[in-house]
């Protein structure tokens, strides 16, 4: 939390199964991000730099992989053979209009939009399986490789949305959200969950997908009146253009 501006600053990262410390890559990417989001929030009012944000995670893995090698000659490369992970951050605002979602990622990590109301599900990024996929590939770009843009979504979040940012332990699984877990979350997540039984649903068990699961939810306050539907700004991409019926 951003005691400031009332923002809720978060990131979720999956560590690279072929790094061969990818789970404290993780760590150090999620608090590198929150740690940069937290001082651009107090220094400006600007839109978030996804890009900024991104390079210093980044940074922060080569000076790991320095630490961890013992030798100031490490370069992306050491970084991304130790603590390759995905990363997908941001922090939703308070604003008149409503909360302000803006997030971005590096890999394949997911975020979505839940529709509590018809236990639909919005992916605010592209997905890996699906009515278009042919082939699923395992091949991600992760930190600390940036891109030089990466993919980034920016919308309000009012009712009946649920923002839903997971680890592909989480994503594969739910795909289309049209089967099983999907129902099994729209049901779970109509109102907020203690963290306990959060923890007890995200356990669930489904044949072949046994990955490492994380899963954020930020639920938007109850508040009098119209709220706007999600909806992009015009930079926000992949999200399509057409806001949710």
């Amino acid at each position: 939390m951003h005691q400031a501006t009332g923002s809720v600053v978060f990131a979720v990262a999956d560590g690279v199964s072929g790094a061969t410390e990818s789970h404290r890559g993780a760590v150090e990417a999620s608090r590198a991000c929150v740690e940069r989001i937290l001082h651009l929030l107090s220094r400006s009012p600007a839109p978030l730099d996804p890009a900024d944000v991104a390079v210093f995670a980044a940074y922060r893995l080569q000076e790991l992989a320095r630490w961890r090698l013992g030798t100031g000659d490490a370069g992306p490369d050491d970084a991304a053979h130790l603590f390759a992970t995905t990363v997908v951050a941001g922090a939703v605002r308070p604003t008149p209009g409503g909360p302000r979602v803006e997030l971005f990622r590096v890999g394949d990590s997911g975020a979505w939009l839940l529709d509590r109301s018809k236990g639909r599900y919005r992916p605010l990024f592209a997905l890996k399986t699906g009515t278009d996929t042919e082939v699923v590939g395992n091949e991600v770009a992760p930190l600390p490789r940036v891109p030089d843009r990466p993919e980034q979504a920016v919308f309000r979040l009012g009712e009946p949305w649920v923002l839903l940012v997971g680890t592909d332990g989480f994503g594969d699984p739910l795909g289309e959200g049209d089967g099983a877990v999907g129902a099994l979350f729209a049901r779970q997540l109509a109102v907020p969950p203690s963290p306990l039984w959060l923890g007890h649903v995200l356990d669930f068990s489904r044949e072949t997908f046994d990955d490492d699961r994380t899963l954020l939810a930020v639920w938007p306050r109850t508040a009098t009146g119209p709220t706007p539907e999600p909806g992009p700004v015009p930079e926000a991409r992949p999200v399509p253009e057409e806001g949710p019926r």
